[in-house]
């Protein structure tokens, strides 16, 4: 086995210990062996050990922080998270869910963080995903007797971990404890399911996606809500595998691509995403009495001044939410066919009410869609055509379907542009006696911003009588 895993390395021009997970995924693949036997291999290469000194290299690795998960579910207690450690994993406690691994690993984890504000932990990523990965070993080694396949699920971990390290380079968990844990915890499934490579790198990729540009350290300074950070990974992690390992569900994009853009959105997040999520946060800060003597009393009263204004607007601001949302025995628009309410429903009812605002035989439909939209064209072209053309609503499935070549068949001219100002969806629809155009910002819900028309008085009365909802 090893001989063949270090040809495939060598005919694809790769190097050991430069190995990507998508490589070791493709070796793994070629040879027909399981993904930890190379990232196994890799390791024996690259430190000249073998096999069996790799497994034990790797499950001393975890001595301090299962050290920490003891802590963490028995004597210790979190400024952050009390003595929820015990709580979940002390015996008879009322399981997190049905499943008993996971079960256990979700507990383990969890005390692995009250451990950490106790005795510390040993980073990988950050900290968030160590807990992931010590809470995942301490289940398997209770549950499982072959201590190999616990050395062997773990370096999977460890491989994944080590990668997202490089690409943490700022503040948030979508590079640590939420991200790569979810990652890690989805190959882990995986691996120890005894899964195909193939099901490991789509359950890598499901697992990752909702992660992306997810903030953390804000978080870490509040009360409790690291807990479904790093569990939530976990639980990520297990319904990634199972929907990979279980269905057809097709996932396109390579994991090394999902994971280079998790790193490329990681720092854009710390800039754009953390500032706010601050600013909402601060009044729920955990201070430090001791440390708050030496800070003054003018920057104090600016800090509550600002906290007080600040939980004030937020106040008001989910109030006016409240007041614009629909009742309950009415809750939802129309269905919206092509899967996004947002990237679909929104571009092809402003389409709708361009089709309306027209008059005549259409000859031609000009669409301009901000980069977002132009990107999913894919899905929103023949929502917005069906609309534009034939005036049918988000629900008509069957047309839907049909239109593009309808639309060709009839000799209809098509432009789609790509237009830089954001949220933008323009229809012009040209007809013979009148054209109709709509110049809408998107919203979710199938909802839109009506910014200019080419009748906008009439576009309005048309979006009541056809129940288009236009919002500020």
């Amino acid at each position: 086995m090893m001989e063949r895993i270090n040809q495939i390395i060598a005919e694809n021009g790769w190097t050991a210990g430069e190995l990507t997970i998508g490589d070791c995924i493709e070796v793994a693949r070629q040879a027909q062996v399981r993904v930890s036997d190379v990232v196994v291999a890799e390791a024996m290469i690259t430190s000249n050990m073998t096999q069996t000194e790799v497994y034990s290299a790797v499950l001393a690795s975890f001595s301090h922080n299962l050290y920490a998960v003891e802590i963490g579910t028995t004597t210790g207690s979190s400024f952050l998270m009390g003595t929820a450690g015990r709580e979940v994993a002390q015996a008879g406690a009322p399981q997190l869910v049905a499943d008993d691994f996971l079960n256990k690993v979700l507990a383990y984890t969890l005390g692995a963080q009250v451990g950490n504000h106790s005795v510390g932990l040993q980073p990988c990523a950050g900290t968030g995903d160590s807990c992931t990965y010590a809470g995942f070993v301490r289940a398997m080694l209770e549950e499982l007797d072959d201590k190999e396949t616990v050395a062997r699920v773990a370096a999977v971990m460890l491989k994944i971990g080590t990668i997202f390290r490089v690409g943490k380079t700022s503040t948030g968990c979508n590079m640590e404890g939420f991200g790569a844990g979810a990652a890690a915890s989805a190959a882990a499934f995986v691996e120890l399911a005894g899964g195909k490579p193939a099901d490991m790198a789509k359950a890598i990729v499901l697992a990752i996606s909702p992660t992306i540009a997810n903030p953390c350290t804000p978080r870490v300074m509040v009360a409790g809500l690291c807990a479904t950070h790093i569990g939530g990974g976990v639980m990520i992690g297990k319904l990634a595998a199972q929907l990979a390992m279980h269905t057809s569900i097709p996932v396109t994009v390579p994991v090394d691509v999902m994971i280079a853009m998790a790193a490329a959105v990681h720092p854009i997040s710390a800039k754009q995403v953390v500032p706010v999520v601050i600013q909402y946060m601060e009044p729920f800060f955990k201070t430090n009495t001791a440390v708050e003597t030496y800070i003054g009393q003018d920057v104090k009263a600016q800090e509550k001044a600002r906290i007080d204004e600040t939980i004030k607007q937020a106040l008001a601001e989910a109030r006016a939410m409240a007041s614009k949302a629909n009742a309950i025995v009415k809750p939802f628009g129309e269905a919206v066919v092509g899967g996004s309410s947002q990237a679909v429903g929104s571009p092809t009812n402003a389409a709708r009410l361009a089709h309306y605002l027209s008059k005549g035989k259409i000859t031609k439909v000009k669409i301009e869609l901000y980069p977002e939209l132009f990107a999913r064209r894919g899905i929103n072209v023949p929502g917005i055509l069906m609309a534009a053309v034939y005036g049918a609503g988000t629900d008509n499935s069957q047309l839907y379907r049909e239109v593009m070549s309808k639309v060709a068949s009839e000799g209809i001219e098509v432009e789609i542009l790509q237009v830089d100002e954001p949220q933008l969806q323009q229809i012009t629809v040209i007809a013979a006696e009148k054209t109709g155009m709509v110049a809408a910002l998107n919203r979710g819900g199938g909802r839109l911003v009506l910014k200019s028309a080419s009748d906008k008085e009439e576009a309005y009365r048309v979006a009541k009588k056809l129940g288009i909802e236009i919002v500020e």
